[in-house]
């Protein structure tokens, strides 16, 4: 219930948001040469001409899995001469029925494709992105944390501490640019990487695609530095907390050897909040990529957006902020089931 308000308000504000920019979605779709005949054709079928409230409901009912469809193909929208699939519940009236369905986030202002289409054909690079950022961010920031805990006031606990300082503080564009002008070009003869580049590339011939997985180390390491750094300190706060528990110093006084107390006993315990930061990090590495995605050449959904935004192509920018704020809440109940698991004093009886 708490996801389904989330995502509600979500879409209040990006309807609300986007629909009092300035732009005429009319004119991108016919271009700069139509009449003004045609534009107000094209804008009474695609809704525009109507109340921004009654527009509000026919942008819900277009993301609704239930919802009314209209079988009259007079009155379809502007190239949507069959919008989406659909099951039919049943009809009412001349030409409605209630139907069952994906939901519909319209269509490009500028390519004419379903947003739906454009996006998963973009989703699978910034997966693959976020997903090798927060494994690196993960296991190196855990590393270091659990480190930095265990020689703690010590000259590497102090160097490790300005280290995550330095990375929380420096934003990713800027490391995004300096890591693709360093070592993707002054060095690129020592590190064999390109300043840019995506996860699948043609060859010189244009036939054959071939997967580049050297062009997902510079984005990936960028985009996981401020990530390393929050689970470095994080883990570091919540080892310490733990190592200063009654039980871990009973498991010592039983002989336990040191290792074992560490990873066993405190480790364990102290990533509780760790997996719980590591998820919300994910989903925002999902979110967050558009600009390292950019600079990268990285043609995932940061880069369809930026894109979208310089063409001010509306639907895709607002299908791509549904579906970041849908994965994001999905991830978190995801998150509080699994944090139930490791920690049985936090689950719902």
């Amino acid at each position: 219930m708490y996801g389904f308000l989330v995502l509600a308000g979500v879409i209040t504000v990006v309807f609300l948001l986007f629909n009092v920019l300035p732009g005429d979605p009319a004119r991108m779709l016919m271009g700069q040469r139509a009449d003004a005949e045609s534009l107000k054709i094209i804008q009474k079928d695609l809704g525009l001409d109507q109340p921004l409230s009654k527009q509000f409901v026919m942008y819900l009912n277009d993301l609704s899995p239930i919802s009314v469809h209209d079988t009259d193909p007079e009155h379809y929208l502007y190239l949507d001469d069959e919008k989406y699939d659909y099951s039919e519940m049943f009809s009412y009236g001349a030409s409605s029925v209630m139907v069952i369905k994906t939901p519909y986030l319209r269509r490009s202002y500028t390519t004419k494709r379903k947003v739906s289409e454009t996006l998963m054909d973009y989703m699978l690079e910034t997966g693959v992105l976020a997903l090798a950022s927060i494994i690196i961010a993960a296991f190196v920031g855990i590393l270091f944390g659990v480190i930095s805990a265990l020689k703690k006031d010590s000259w590497l606990d102090r160097t490790l501490l300005f280290i995550s300082v330095l990375g929380m503080s420096v934003p990713s564009f800027y490391s995004a640019i300096i890591f693709s002008w360093f070592f993707g070009y002054v060095i690129s003869d020592f590190t064999g990487l390109n300043p840019t580049g995506s996860l699948f590339e043609f060859d010189d011939l244009g036939d054959n695609e071939m997967i580049r997985l050297d062009h997902l180390i510079l984005p990936a390491l960028t985009l996981g530095i401020r990530p390393i750094s929050a689970i470095m300190q994080l883990t570091r706060s919540s080892m310490l907390d733990v190592m200063s528990q009654d039980y871990i110093r009973t498991a010592s006084a039983k002989g336990l050897k040191f290792k074992t107390v560490v990873i066993k006993h405190a480790l364990k315990n102290a990533l509780n909040p760790v997996v719980t930061a590591i998820s919300g990090m994910f989903a925002s590495l999902l979110a967050g990529a558009l600009f390292v995605e950019w600079i990268f050449g990285w043609k995932g959904i940061g880069w369809v957006l930026f894109d979208a935004l310089t063409k001010f192509d509306l639907p895709i920018v607002m299908g791509g902020v549904l579906l970041t704020a849908t994965i994001f809440v999905v991830i978190n109940i995801l998150v509080d089931i699994t944090y139930g698991m490791l920690d049985p004093r936090v689950r719902v009886k």
